[in-house]
């Protein structure tokens, strides 16, 4: 097993009109990866180079054709509830058509196409993936990998944003010793399995199509120089963008789950747990906060790491032996840490940042109250639109005579509302009025 990294001058460039498979998995940089060929697109085609897509990354088109399940107890589908892309339902197979014809006009053009959720696949799934972009001889299939070290504290706090309730100990019990250790997140061995993923994909496009790419977690720049070789660019052409996609501190954590707690005590909906608490709450702290070095981070148990030490070393020898190519330290996958796990610190939260999740919170509830009350507006208007229609000229309705015809413009009149009061031409306008107080609410 090779101990040293492999240089990225030793890395094989995919040939003119090949297709790089980027599959992930999760929580290995495929963010920072997709930022950066995302912000070269307009440079790309000078060097014959196409990524495929129009966004970060090809979600909808992914799961168009992957699907939004996984297999459950005794091959139960089951849904992961705890992803906000798998929440929802399964896009159409027009996404992944589109996607499959930008590649076929790429031509002789290299493209790269990349999703972590081609790491969610089966094995009849990433047949037809590999089959659909042009057989194994045009698809080369790189897989990203940390150590599931790494791994385990960051996919957590992922499942936290996104609702889950359990601590991390908690969960780590439920993934390592409550069998068959699909709840509550079915989809995380799916991923993590890293020799079940790698055997997956081997079979599917073969193994000689397969490079295996271990970070070099003391060398953030390894990753893009790499991707380079692969897609014939020149050194230094990719650069991380500056999106932000730090992790969270012990306290952030907790704080995120007990709101978590508590949304779902109060049988809060998806939507609005996603709203208030992960597009409002967490995004304002994670935004507006910069934590200090000395704030205590998730710590992982020491009989987790010892467990995760072990059975990375066996999936390292396991998708060793497929014969794929390799780049990286394969022995950094299962290093374990020199010092002892400290046990897990008690959570604390600076006030800083509980109060920059409070005022994210209570400017999402004010932004839904703005949208509820100018929907409501909406309503009102057409209401009133409808009853004038109903007592008009020829109706038989409150202000007129059929008796006599005496018309209901007989009735005194009142002067018009002044312009001021509401909308043009003088009449109150529902729809402004309530844009207004909820602006007023956001702004105090």
């Amino acid at each position: 097993m090779p101990t040293q990294p492999t240089p990225p001058a030793l890395v094989p460039t995919v040939p003119r009109g090949g297709r790089l498979l980027h599959i992930g998995p999760h929580k290995t940089g495929t963010t920072a990866l997709q930022g950066a060929f995302h912000s070269a697109r307009d440079r790309l085609p000078a060097y014959d180079v196409v990524y495929a897509g129009s966004h970060r990354q090809p979600v909808s088109a992914t799961l168009a054709k992957i699907g939004v399940e996984f297999p459950g107890p005794a091959g139960t589908p089951v849904r992961e509830e705890l992803d906000v892309f798998l929440q929802r339902d399964r896009p159409g197979m027009e996404r992944w058509r589109k996607l499959v014809q930008q590649c076929e006009q790429a031509g002789d053009r290299r493209t790269v196409i990349s999703s972590e959720y081609f790491s969610n696949a089966g094995d009849d799934a990433a047949r037809e993936v590999v089959a659909d972009l042009g057989g194994g001889g045009r698809v080369h299939v790189v897989v990203t990998l940390r150590p599931l070290l790494k791994i385990l504290p960051s996919q957590w706090q992922q499942y936290v944003r996104n609702g889950l309730r359990s601590s991390y100990e908690d969960w780590l019990d439920a993934m390592f010793h409550r069998e068959p250790c699909i709840e509550p997140t079915p989809s995380f061995w799916r991923r993590h399995r890293h020799d079940e993923l790698i055997a997956r994909w081997a079979a599917a496009a073969g193994p000689e199509n397969v490079t295996v790419l271990v970070q070099d977690e003391s060398d953030q720049q390894m990753q893009l120089r790499v991707f380079e070789e692969f897609a014939g660019l020149p050194a230094g052409f990719l650069v991380y963008d500056e999106r932000d996609n730090r992790s969270m501190t012990h306290g952030e954590a907790e704080l995120v789950r007990l709101l978590n707690e508590e949304s779902h005590r109060r049988g809060w909906s998806v939507e609005r747990h996603g709203k208030v608490v992960r597009a409002g709450a967490l995004r304002r702290m994670r935004d507006k906060y910069q934590p200090s070095r000395d704030e205590a981070r998730v710590t992982t148990p020491e009989w987790a790491v010892a467990e995760a030490t072990e059975l990375a070393e066996e999936m390292t020898a396991a998708f060793t032996a497929l014969g794929v190519n390799v780049v990286g330290d394969l022995a950094s996958l299962s290093k374990r840490p020199s010092a002892r796990a400290a046990p897990p610190a008690e959570a604390t939260i600076p006030a800083a940042a509980a109060a920059q999740a409070v005022i994210g919170a209570l400017l999402a509830q004010s932004s839904m109250d703005t949208k509820a009350a100018v929907e409501a507006a909406k309503r009102d208007t057409k209401a009133a639109a409808a009853a004038k229609d109903a007592t008009g000229p020829n109706s038989s309705g409150p202000g007129t005579s059929t008796a006599t015809g005496t018309a209901a413009s007989d009735a005194p009149k009142t002067a018009p509302a002044d312009a001021s009061a509401g909308g043009r031409g003088g009449a109150t306008n529902p729809l402004r009025s309530a844009a207004r107080r909820g602006l007023r609410r956001i702004r105090r």
